[in-house]
């Protein structure tokens, strides 16, 4: 694939730094995911041109459009950039029209040709009923797709989404992330989607890009970033317990707990393995475990259909229960039990 964005994005805003690498290809979608303060957002400015690099360079279809040490900066109206921002800021005294025909208008052409662009694109969304109403008139969903429409009508080489799905009701979102995985499959550029939610990476995304305190620690396609998490932020992300530890073969020693696993691994390793793999018990059970710690709940929230256990002890873990069980057990805070995990439902790996 022709790759479309080369980066190395240096910046520098109110104490923290960002230093990130991203490659996107034509057609490639990315999500850049992370917990608040990692980042993201210091990302999205410095490619829209709104943030400049101290150090590094920005490199979109082969052009430079920041690159510091050779004094190259291009103003964000001159980007070959579309943006649609996460409160989508379309202008409140245009209609549906204008605010898609602005970005062509921006780029030279005559009112007339921005118009018909602008409502080619309406119509390509599903909208080109609505095209005299103001952003007032529309809804949530509605004014999320005239802004993804004013983004595309520029024909760009890079589409940037911050969070555009994080202001959509639950069943609007569900009918818009389908409607927007449909637009960036064809869209022949490269797109960064700037988000927080694990569904919404998934479903849109080919490739994802995690950072933490401005910095990548782990890239992939999502099976493997999944399967193997090698942070706790994303194993959070992906519904997995963790733990970093020594391995020896089928052991890994985390700290005074020895794990028992399926796969066989040598040196610094990740044990992973999610919340329903955990059993707990009100004694120290016999039989088929062979992985069995004495713990403490710390909480107790619903999850879904089950209830989600907190507990400490020699790791700290999460365990998906029955409300049945959680009443047999008594699970309320300081409450002591027995977690079981079996080496079947671990997954171990190089760190």
């Amino acid at each position: 694939m022709r790759m479309l964005l080369d980066a190395h994005l240096v910046a520098e805003r109110d104490g923290f730094t960002l230093d990130v690498r991203l490659r996107i290809a034509a057609g490639e979608v990315v999500a850049l995911l992370g917990p608040n303060g990692a980042g993201k957002t210091t990302a999205l400015r410095v490619l829209a041109g709104l943030h400049p690099l101290v150090a590094g360079h920005l490199t979109l279809d082969g052009a430079d459009l920041d690159r510091p040490d050779r004094r190259v900066w291009t103003p964000p109206e001159r980007r070959p950039v579309g943006v649609v921002f996460q409160d989508y800021l379309l202008f409140p005294h245009l209609s549906a029209l204008d605010n898609v025909a602005f970005g062509p208008r921006r780029r030279g052409a005559d009112r007339r040709a921005a118009r018909a662009r602008a409502q080619e694109w309406l119509d390509r969304v599903g909208l080109g009923d609505q095209a005299r109403r103001r952003p007032r008139q529309l809804s949530g969903g509605q004014a999320q797709r005239v802004a993804l429409a004013r983004a595309l009508a520029v024909d760009p080489a890079l589409l940037l989404l911050d969070e555009p799905l994080a202001a959509l009701d639950a069943r609007t979102r569900l009918d818009t992330r389908a409607e927007l995985q449909r637009h960036l499959g064809a869209h022949s550029g490269a797109t960064l989607l700037v988000t927080h939610d694990p569904l919404d990476a998934l479903v849109l995304a080919d490739r994802l890009v995690i950072v933490e305190h401005g910095r990548v620690v782990q890239e992939g396609d999502a099976a493997t970033v999944t399967a193997r998490p090698r942070t706790d932020y994303v194993a959070r992300l992906v519904g997995l317990n963790l733990h970093r530890g020594r391995a020896d073969g089928h052991a890994v020693t985390v700290g005074e707990l020895a794990l028992t696993t399926a796969d066989t691994v040598h040196g610094d390793a990740f044990v992973a393995y999610p919340p329903a793999a955990v059993a707990l018990h009100p004694s120290r059970p016999e039989g088929s475990p062979r992985n069995v710690w004495a713990a403490t709940v710390t909480g107790v929230q619903r999850h879904g259909d089950n209830l989600r256990v907190q507990l400490t002890g020699p790791v700290e873990v999460a365990a998906d229960v029955t409300p049945a069980a959680a009443a047999h057990l008594g699970l309320i805070p300081g409450r002591s039990v027995w977690a079981a995990v079996k080496a079947a439902e671990t997954r171990a790996y190089p760190a």
